[in-house]
């Protein structure tokens, strides 16, 4: 089983960066593909971008290509969602996820994510 506990978010400009961290507890965390997602109040989940637990694939939505950067450490148990060029379209609550099938292409879907996070809250606006 794993664990996450999101950090990072908040307050920033339109133009503006934030990183966001994910801290996974449990000895199997470089087994599971990661992601992020988001939620803005009155929509559905959406996939934002994942990582596969070996960290050689990538993928993002084409909402947050080029800019935003998913990375991993396993040996400190994190994922990494750094966001630069925010929009006030990003706001939402961010969302980590674990997905143990280990399956490629790793999947978009919020119900092929086992674990979650209890989110943290980014805001764009000025």
């Amino acid at each position: 089983q794993v664990q996450l506990v999101e950090s990072g978010g908040g307050l920033v400009q339109p133009g503006g960066s934030l990183r966001l961290s994910c801290a996974a507890s449990g000895r199997t965390f470089s087994r599971y593909h990661m992601a992020w997602f988001r939620q803005a109040p009155g929509k559905e989940r959406e996939f934002v971008a994942a990582i596969s637990w070996s960290s050689g694939t990538t993928e993002y939505a084409d909402s947050v290509k080029g800019r935003f950067t998913i990375s991993r450490d396993n040996a400190k148990n994190t994922v990494i969602l750094q966001m630069n060029s925010l929009k006030p379209e990003d706001t939402a609550v961010y969302y980590c996820a674990a997905d143990g099938s280990g399956l490629e292409p790793m999947r978009t879907t919020p119900r092929a994510y086992s674990y979650w996070g209890q989110g943290t809250q980014v805001t764009v606006s000025s």
